[in-house]
């Protein structure tokens, strides 16, 4: 089945331009992905299959982006409903089971704090759906809403925040999201250039993608240390956002990593805010009921291609 590119991806443009109103309809446009993919040279790294890059652009623009292309008319009586979401994510080894894909987990974390029921389907290129590889290039992770359908883990998160309010998880003004956001910036290209590295562990390659990493593990552990009431990322650290739905599954990733591939190279008793965030997260009901893949996942998902 070939889903209908007309309604696929309008949503989300049409939420960023208009963020009071809560009724929505759209003219035709090209899918978010499309949009995403021609102006953001960092799309890549919010699906499951993303590469490393190194560009300086923030991944929160990716939105702003959008929200200035003009393809939008307002309409009464266009809001989502709950109900008819399937979400395609990345498989284990086996092809069937729930693989290790960080974006995949960021977008069942956002969805599990809403609430929301939704029908998982991890595939593999043999058995995605011909619309996925057709019209979205096999890109996972994909949510598909009745009829339509987002490829990318960031606008899949704006999507399902701004229609579907319970709780809400973008909170906090635009500066103290912005501070937070550029206190995890490049962290995760730096860690997977670290935990991809072709040579030894040691060499000097290898200590050099090393050092870059503890450069962002140093200024998030400074974010995190200053004068704050709550556990989380943005302003006070009271409220769950998400940007800590995002950093949860890296998080889990660089923990399992360090220990199995990279043997402990980083030690991260220097970075004890760090490891509180992390300890506070993985102790979130949201993610222990969807890290149901273990170390063994991750680490062949990071080590077999």
């Amino acid at each position: 089945m070939k889903l209908d590119r007309n309604f696929i991806g309008t949503t989300v443009l049409g939420l960023a331009l208009f963020p009071t109103q809560s009724s929505l309809a759209f003219i035709t446009s090209p899918s978010t992905t499309d949009i995403a993919s021609s102006t953001n040279p960092r799309s890549t790294m919010s699906s499951c299959s993303w590469t490393p890059s190194t560009s300086t652009t923030s991944s929160s623009s990716k939105l702003d982006m959008i929200r200035n292309r003009g393809l939008e008319r307002r309409e009464e009586g266009a809001t989502p409903l709950p109900g008819g979401m399937t979400l395609y994510i990345k498989p284990a080894a086996d092809g069937t089971s729930i693989g290790d894909c960080p974006f995949g987990h960021f977008v069942r974390m956002v969805l599990t704090e809403k609430g929301l029921d939704y029908d998982l389907i991890p595939s593999s290129p043999e058995n995605k759906p011909q619309w996925l590889i057709d019209d979205y290039g096999g890109k996972m992770p994909a949510l598909r809403h009745r009829k339509e359908c987002y490829v990318d883990s960031e606008v899949i998160a704006q999507y399902l925040d701004f229609f579907f309010k319970e709780p809400e998880l973008s909170v906090g003004g635009s500066g103290e999201t912005e501070r937070a956001s550029e206190a995890v910036e490049g962290f995760f290209p730096a860690l997977a250039k670290f935990i991809k590295h072709g040579g030894e562990n040691g060499d000097e390659e290898d200590l050099m993608k090393q050092a870059v990493l503890e450069e962002r593990l140093v200024a998030l552990e400074e974010h995190l240390g200053k004068e704050r009431t709550g556990p989380y990322l943005v302003g006070s650290g009271e409220h769950f956002t998400l940007l800590d739905c995002s950093m949860a599954p890296k998080m889990y990733v660089m923990e399992v990593c360090l220990r199995e591939i990279k043997g402990n190279a980083i030690d991260l008793g220097k970075y004890p805010n760090v490891r509180k965030y992390m300890d506070d997260l993985f102790a979130r009901p949201s993610f222990q009921s969807t890290v149901e893949y273990g170390p063994e996942t991750v680490v062949w998902g990071w080590t077999s291609h």
